[in-house]
């Protein structure tokens, strides 16, 4: 990690609930946010570790975030990319990491005291009901995964995840069809739904003529309506 000292207004604003603020109302938290770098694979924060009581978002990269089991078994909880918050335990809870987040590739962390960024509430307070929205979200997509993991077969949380990141990320158009804007390895997919890399693999041969996948987790969807027709069947 390289601590590369404070932010910019830019930097700032390419954070999603400070995109909208005036200049001004910004300036405030320059002197109180840092940047850190990180390399891939590092570690920003371990399951378990106490954090700073600091408001954390993401810049430029990609992080992953898994729990651990008991039993050792490891789920991708989410992947976060430019411009969300993560780690809301250090500004709302007991500043305990409930999850381990990893750097997928070089990224660039954002980090506001809170102190600082209560003032800013204060003079802002649109900044404290985008926060809300923000882990709002994040509870109806957690609670919408255990519902899947108990009541779901393993396609149809396959191509929920699919729908989930084209709307999160969104998707190009390429000759072979949509191509996702984020890369989704097998290893992160079974992962994120409760299945074994097997499995997996095979699931994707199932969805031959619907959709690609490509080495290095590339994933191109020839024909959306068939892929949602898969849930109405399965």
């Amino acid at each position: 990690m390289l601590v590369k000292g404070s932010s910019s207004i830019a930097q700032l604003k390419q954070i999603s609930i400070f995109q909208d603020l005036a200049t001004a109302e910004l300036k405030s938290l320059v002197p109180h946010s840092y940047i850190r770098e990180y390399q891939k694979d590092e570690i920003v924060m371990q399951e378990g570790d106490r954090i700073p009581q600091q408001l954390h978002a993401l810049i430029s990269g990609r992080l992953e975030i898994k729990k651990t089991a008991t039993n050792g078994k490891e789920t991708v909880v989410r992947l976060i990319p430019p411009g969300e918050l993560f780690a809301a335990p250090a500004i709302f809870g007991n500043g305990i990491s409930p999850a381990t987040v990893i750097c997928q590739v070089e990224s660039q962390v954002l980090t506001i005291d809170r102190e600082a960024l209560l003032t800013a509430i204060s003079h802002a307070p649109e900044i404290s009901l985008r926060i809300l929205e923000v882990f709002n979200q994040r509870l109806q997509q957690l609670h919408s995964t255990v519902h899947g993991l108990i009541s779901e077969r393993a396609m149809v949380r396959l191509v929920r995840l699919i729908q989930y990141y084209r709307e999160r990320d969104g998707a190009d158009s390429t000759p072979e069809g949509d191509r996702l804007n984020i890369k989704l390895p097998y290893y992160q997919i079974a992962r994120s739904i409760g299945i074994t890399y097997e499995e997996c693999v095979r699931l994707f041969k199932k969805l031959k003529g619907i959709v690609v996948y490509k080495r290095g987790g590339t994933i191109i969807i020839q024909d959306w309506s068939e892929l949602e027709a898969v849930i109405m069947i399965s």
